[in-house]
């Protein structure tokens, strides 16, 4: 099989002039790695009685291609998923590393590196010839097997996985490790080079982020963090040499696993740091007769949005977020490479309380073993920004190929291209939608409506854009939640949520201008007429027919939450986002998702008209008696689909939007007579279970906020 090619051809300059010593250091190096190797032949012996002119003449033949200087790139790093506080969610990497200055390593660490891999660190040009006739008399005469390779060759070897493992080049790993002795005399000749090009600093800085300190453990940083629960610049004698006696086999020496071969090492360690003079006599008596388990505070590493726990769906939102948005790379395998590589810094827009309560409240209200199998989901922005402030839901998070049962990796709350979900019918939670374009019309809330049960044609209703469509033999609703007959106010057609009296209030307007005031409030259709999933949803998706009006196209709860936020903000509509901010290891921000606010969604006098009548909702019709603490205004809307097979609630205060949806994601079409926990629900509507969820929630998110 061929070897795959670098992706960027690596430019070299020509082969330079080296110094006589360095070359005579070089020399030594390949004599004696191939000694060790067992393959030196008579061929290659030492004419030692050749003239100084003619082993710089054999040098210079032999290190020809030795590269004039070597420039490891940025490391694979661990990205950080936060909440808004800066509270940690989730960690994403390939490699877990968190690369540091020099100057953010203690000193003990750095000494401790020093002492067990290359004491005559400051001394050589990149290989050690002491520490090579060391080992190969060693080796020769029988004695356990010693290597030579100092710092820079160690360094060198690292970088040349991690950029083989970057480029995707198994054949590069391979060779990176292999136990050869042309990867060793490549090491030795790229380490004298690497020592030219960059200070002793330099090398022991790269050297102490690249390395392996445990199975998962990149990087002193990360190292720290975990076996001791504290930064690298906090590390003491005692845990420096624990963690630098584990990278010769991260396997056997990690404390965790094998604590007995890790002490000796460590003590190993500590006697070489005692030898050199980095550490007292006292100190290193007291520290060897230490039990390494003593010393050790393990933080947990936990990786992917499972180590999220309940805000696990959030986390795999904005996981979706970042891997379909052009701002994180032009394609998903660059974006998925930044994510797992490139050491972000992500800060989201949730709010831990606000997500404390809403895991809370949503697995009480509806837990998962429920006896009527429902699942449900609460989810809340902020109006006038869209951020997403929560969200939760009663089902456990499992993405694996095989999820538990009872658990599952589909999120409820998003639409398709953010969670998998197709979405629910909204049911009675589209007729604000209808109020606005009615209110825009010129109506208002006093008209009379006719609330009787008639069967209509497509004659009876307008559509300018043309795209109207009922059965031949017409259309006759009925009503889910309230009920109709005679001539009512819009506004208790309204607060009743009477279906007949707002589809004969469509009679009256324009299917199509009903249509483009439900998508500029923020509603996002999640399918298509056929039932394809909607991953970028346009104007043109949205259903325009009759029945629209009683909301039988499915859509998010966060959608749902966004459109009843412009309401919230007097007309200005904001997209749902999830990231406010991404940092780059150097300190730079990316360009994240925009809200993309709308001010003018909806006119400020219409807004004001239907938190009126919505208010009522709460006040005095299908959602009555779920009113906030200490009188704060609330408004909202019940939502039931047909034969109850969804149900919403839906409400907001002027800081807060929450929808709250409770249902059954994998068909049921009828959830007309349920036991729901004991308890018997005959039929189930929205003001049953989610509208008492919404208020629980909201009285716990709202508390401490002014009462505007």
């Amino acid at each position: 099989m061929a070897r795959k090619n670098s992706k960027t051809p690596v430019q070299r300059r020509a082969p330079r002039r080296i110094p006589f010593l360095q070359l005579v250091t070089m020399f030594v190096a390949f004599i004696v790695v191939a000694v060790t190797g067992g393959v030196l032949a008579a061929g290659l012996a030492i004419p030692f009685a050749m003239g100084a002119s003619a082993t710089v003449d054999q040098g210079i033949d032999v290190f020809a291609e030795v590269p004039a200087e070597l420039k490891p790139g940025p490391l694979s790093q661990a990205s950080f998923v936060y909440a808004a506080d800066g509270t940690e969610l989730a960690t994403f990497y390939a490699q877990n590393r968190i690369v540091v200055p020099l100057d953010q390593v203690s000193e003990p660490m750095q000494q401790a590196v020093i002492a067990i891999e290359d004491e005559r660190f400051y001394e050589h040009g990149g290989i050690d010839p002491r520490g090579l006739f060391r080992a190969a008399i060693n080796n020769a005469m029988g004695g356990d097997k010693q290597g030579a390779s100092t710092l820079a060759q160690q360094y060198v070897k690292n970088i040349l996985i991690d950029k083989a493992e970057q480029e995707g080049d198994p054949f590069g790993i391979i060779e990176a490790r292999e136990d050869s002795v042309t990867r060793k005399l490549r090491e030795a000749k790229l380490a004298v080079a690497l020592d030219a090009s960059m200070s002793k600093q330099d090398i022991l800085q790269g050297y102490l982020n690249v390395a392996q300190f445990g199975l998962s453990v990149y990087g002193v940083e990360t190292a720290a963090n975990y076996y001791f629960s504290k930064s690298a610049s906090d590390l003491t004698a005692v845990e420096a040499a624990t963690i630098a006696g584990i990278t010769k086999a991260p396997s056997q020496f990690d404390p965790t696993r094998n604590p007995e071969q890790s002490q000796a090492r460590r003590n190993l360690v500590l006697n070489k740091m005692w030898s050199l003079g980095y550490i007292s006599t006292a100190d290193y008596t007291t520290a060897k007769e230490t039990p390494v388990a003593d010393t050790l505070h393990i933080n947990p590493i936990e990786v992917g949005c499972e180590a999220a726990k309940g805000t696990a769906f959030f986390c795999d939102y904005v996981i979706k977020e970042i891997m379909t948005s052009p701002e994180f790379g032009e394609t998903t395998e660059a974006r998925r490479d930044l994510l797992y590589r490139g050491g972000l810094r992500i800060t989201t827009t949730l709010d831990p309380k606000m997500q404390s309560a809403a895991e809370r409240t949503v697995t009480e209200h509806v837990p998962a073993d429920n006896s009527a199998d429902l699942e449900s989901v609460v989810t809340t922005i902020e109006p006038g920004t869209g951020k997403i402030k929560a969200m939760a839901q009663n089902i456990p998070y499992d993405p694996s190929a095989n999820p538990k049962p009872g658990t599952t990796s589909v999120n409820y709350a998003a639409d398709f291209r953010h969670g998998g979900s197709r979405g629910f019918q909204p049911g009675s939670t589209y007729k604000p939608f209808v109020l606005a374009e009615w209110l825009k019309s010129g109506h208002t809330l006093n008209q009379s409506v006719n609330s009787g049960k008639v069967t209509r044609t497509n004659a009876m209703f307008r559509s300018s854009c043309g795209k109207s469509t009922i059965p031949r033999e017409g259309w006759s609703p009925a009503n889910a939640e309230g009920i109709g007959g005679g001539a009512i106010s819009v506004l208790k057609a309204t607060y009743n949520s009477i279906n007949t009296a707002y589809v004969d209030m469509a009679t009256r307007l324009d299917l199509c201008s009903v249509a483009n005031s439900a998508w500029d409030m923020g509603y996002r259709p999640t399918q298509k007429y056929t039932g394809e999933p909607l991953n970028h949803p346009t104007r043109d998706d949205v259903f325009i027919t009759p029945s629209m009006v009683i909301g039988v196209q499915e859509t998010s709860p966060l959608y749902m939450a966004a459109a009843f936020g412009t309401i919230a903000s007097n007309g200005t509509y904001c997209s749902p986002i999830a990231i406010t901010k991404v940092v780059t290891p150097d300190g730079s921000e990316m360009e994240v998702p925009n809200a993309n606010c709308n001010p003018n969604a909806l006119p400020s006098n219409v807004t004001a008209t239907m938190t009126y009548a919505l208010q009522h909702v709460i006040s005095h019709g299908s959602g009555k008696g779920r009113d906030l603490p200490d009188g704060r205004p609330a408004a909202g809307k019940t939502g039931t689909s047909q034969l109850s097979a969804q149900t919403w609630f839906v409400g907001y205060t002027p800081q807060l939007a929450t929808a709250v949806w409770v249902g059954e994601a994998n068909g049921n079409p009828s959830h007309l007579n349920i036991n729901f926990n004991g308890r018997r629900i005959h039929p189930m509507y929205g003001s049953s279970i989610a509208a008492p969820l919404w208020q629980a929630y909201m009285s716990q998110a709202v508390e401490g906020m002014e009462i505007v």
